[in-house]
């Protein structure tokens, strides 16, 4: 099945849902193969206004629909499965963005002949610049390939093993705000130094797409970037060596190791 020809339901238009949405909307997908839910339909009026059609019944999503993306909180999937199951036949596909739900828990509240994928977006799916990690089941490889392509038209897609997923979320989709938080602070410090907050945003946020860019075109090792801009007694490594005195790695590996082990508790 082609991509431009894929019905989607979204099952929760909240912050992630809706940039699935966006973030569709953006690579072409037609407006009108798309149905997003949410009690308060009104906080959908832009969306509708594109031609997305918005519904407040959970079920209006799923009926007619090839795709179905669950972008609603772990807590709820039971209940909102149940529900939904009897809408759901045989060769539908259940997207679900949900942190912790497995595959198998997945696949015990879904009727035959529905597949199952976990997939983990962040929130630059808006902008088509996400890191998405998809965890697929055992089927046709075409199906696969299908989710796949789905979710290339919002950025970058790894499939991954399962047990892989609590990791993915914190690398990838916490992780966003973790690499939002250094931004923040680069800014404080430009305006610390002489700029106003404005300009240092806009230095700060263009030289970390243009950090960004290095390693995902050339494939190169931080290091190797890192080592063209430092030399010997200069002020690049003065300053790094001043931020890892203060334990900067260690702060960011221990962030993402205390995330992860909370992820996990909470199974």
């Amino acid at each position: 099945m082609q991509i431009n020809q894929i019905n989607i339901g979204i099952i929760g238009g909240g912050n992630l849902g809706r940039s699935v949405a966006e973030g569709f909307l953006k690579a072409g997908i037609d407006a009108s193969r798309i149905v997003v839910t949410r009690r308060r339909v009104h906080l959908l009026d832009d969306l509708q206004a594109k031609g997305v059609r918005i519904e407040k019944e959970n079920a209006k999503a799923v009926t007619g629909m090839d795709v179905i993306i669950l972008a609603v909180k772990p807590y709820q999937a039971a209940d909102l499965l149940n529900e939904l199951r009897p809408f759901m036949k045989p060769g539908q596909v259940v997207v679900s963005l949900m942190t912790g739900i497995s595959l198998a828990t997945l696949n015990g509240l879904l009727p035959d002949g529905v597949l199952a994928f976990s997939v983990m977006p962040n929130t630059a799916v808006a902008l088509q610049e996400s890191m998405t990690l998809i965890a697929a089941p055992e089927c046709d490889p075409a199906i696969q390939k299908m989710i796949g392509d789905l979710f290339e038209t919002l950025g970058k897609v790894i499939f991954i093993n399962e047990e892989l997923m609590a990791a993915a979320t914190v690398l990838g989709a916490c992780g966003i705000a973790f690499a939002l938080r250094f931004i923040r602070a680069a800014i404080q410090g430009g305006v610390e130094i002489g700029f106003g907050a404005d300009v240092a945003q806009q230095i700060v946020a263009q030289t970390v797409k243009g950090a960004t860019e290095l390693i995902l075109q050339t494939g190169h090792h931080p290091e190797q970037e890192i080592d063209k801009v430092t030399t010997p007694k200069g002020i690049t490594i003065s300053g790094l060596n001043e931020m890892e005195h203060q334990g900067f790695s260690s702060a960011l590996i221990r962030g993402l190791l205390v995330s992860y082990n909370k992820l996990n508790n909470a199974k």
